[in-house]
């Protein structure tokens, strides 16, 4: 081809060829181009150590920049679909009936009037349920209750009709006879060796946990002054403002799709897997916009139920939770008590530390392990304390079921370190921030766990956060 060029244009192929002497890249570029081939770009080399701090526009889009979220337009014109938007042909409502005794036992269940009303297609009692209890860390929460009732928002029966109001009045229909038990509602009773068992056995106590470092009582005795407080926290209900929903349906191969708003679809498909006791390839779970969660939808409520009410209808059913219902028949943050007990010198600096707790689990354990475990972890507060001593414990009472809300314990035993170094600070006649200054983490601290901390920023935050309420001017 090169000959051919050579002979008919011989100008033309010498510069050719030239250009393909000094700048061959070139030249193949501009025949890809000809050709409409892309060009091969040059390898890049990536580096090795990467920016700690992304850069502004570089790493990321988002950081130090304004972000526009996707669903936003959406949800400012009222556009979102959420589960309660979503119908299914043919779909029934599910209604529970709840106990309304905190601790009793059942004798006897009469459904036969429920079953005899027009538009009940279904009605589901726990002794129908495969196996009729879940859990996170124990498997100690039955769906419906099929004998003994440990909170007033334990459910007893459900019920799938063609209107939410047929189901309703299904349930109310619904004959239950019980035999009142004593309860208890106190934490510190239940630690008690007479307090009634919620759970049977020996105790109330079904988690602990127990972190120590250094001395505490030598600690003290070196200590100018030594304090000791008590500070409780309540429970509090999520309230979001969609209350729990979901949808349950089969299809005709005895496959199961959930609609749900839950947070973690992975576990709900684990718990319905085996209360239901069929392969967790036959479950999908569809996570749904949610419309409030903080922290209270992360495991499964109904869902179940709903199930087994669909395969017996032959329908798709629908729950949703009445507000009444979100108050006592799903999750609160853990109610606790918390003793502290601080030593420390003339100047104000911890020398040692020693904090015992109580964790008001309720009728059931949910995420209770999860918060004692991060509740004990962050209790001596952000401070360098040379000698630690916390020891902490769930008990069940026959309250509402405490669960996972945002921070996990932490809420609590900050409030509970934070009022004392109030009340420190006052009494020794420093101010507040400084004697926080004192103490605080520095680079390479140790926390009461033996972690070592890096990138220790809390003395510059403390100090912006001053600077910017003017607190030297108050």
């Amino acid at each position: 081809m090169a000959e051919d060029l050579l002979e008919r244009e011989p100008a033309v192929a010498t510069d050719v060829l030239e250009k393909a002497r000094v700048a061959p890249v070139e030249v193949l570029r501009r025949s890809d181009e000809d050709l409409r081939l892309p060009a091969v770009a040059p390898p890049t080399t990536l580096p090795l150590e990467p920016p700690l701090v992304p850069q502004v526009g570089e790493q990321t889009r988002a950081v130090g920049l304004r972000a526009q979220r996707p669903d936003s337009r959406n949800h400012g014109l009222g556009l979102t679909r959420y589960i309660d938007d979503i119908a299914l042909p043919g779909m029934l409502y599910a209604k529970i009936k709840r106990a309304g005794l905190s601790s009793a036992r059942i004798k006897r269940i009469d459904v036969s009037k429920a079953e005899a009303m027009p538009g009940v297609k279904a009605v589901l009692l726990g002794r129908e349920i495969p196996l009729n209890l879940f859990g996170t860390s124990i498997v100690d929460q039955p769906l419906l209750v099929d004998e003994i009732v440990r909170h007033a928002g334990d459910g007893v029966a459900a019920v799938a009709a063609v209107t939410e109001q047929i189901a309703q009045a299904a349930i109310d229909a619904i004959e239950v006879e019980y035999e009142p038990l004593p309860g208890v509602y106190d934490p510190i009773e239940a630690l008690s060796p007479d307090a009634p068992k919620v759970h049977g056995g020996d105790t109330n106590i079904y988690f602990k946990k127990l972190i120590r470092r250094g001395d505490v009582e030598k600690g003290f005795a070196q200590s100018y002054r030594v304090y000791e407080n008590r500070y409780t926290t309540p429970g509090i209900e999520h309230a979001p403002m969609e209350p729990f929903t979901s949808i349950a349906d089969w299809d005709a191969n005895g496959r199961l799709t959930v609609y749900a708003t839950i947070g973690r679809i992975t576990l709900a498909r684990v718990d319905l897997a085996k209360t239901l006791r069929i392969p967790i390839s036959r479950i999908r779970v569809i996570g749904t916009v949610v419309g409030g969660n903080f922290g209270g939808k992360n495991e499964i409520r109904h869902e179940p139920v709903l199930a087994l009410l669909s395969k017996k209808a032959g329908r798709p059913v629908k729950g949703r939770f009445t507000r009444v219902e979100e108050f006592v028949a799903s999750t609160i943050r853990h109610p606790m008590i918390m003793d502290y007990k601080t030593g420390v010198t003339k100047e104000g600096k911890i020398i040692a530390r020693q904090i015992r707790m109580v964790l008001d689990g309720g009728a059931y354990c949910s995420f209770s392990e999860t918060t004692l475990g991060k509740a004990s972890i962050l209790a001596p507060g952000p401070y360098q304390i040379e000698n630690i001593h916390v020891e902490g414990c769930v008990v069940y009472t026959n309250k509402t079921t405490s669960g996972s809300m945002r921070g996990f314990g932490a809420p609590q035993v900050c409030f509970a370190y934070e009022s004392q170094m109030d009340e420190i600070a006052r009494d020794l006649g420093i101010d507040p921030i400084e004697i926080r200054l004192k103490n605080f983490f520095r680079e390479g601290s140790m926390s009461a766990t033996g972690q070592v901390l890096h990138s220790v920023k809390v003395i510059e935050s403390l100090n912006n956060a001053a600077r910017k309420f003017g607190w030297e001017a108050r």
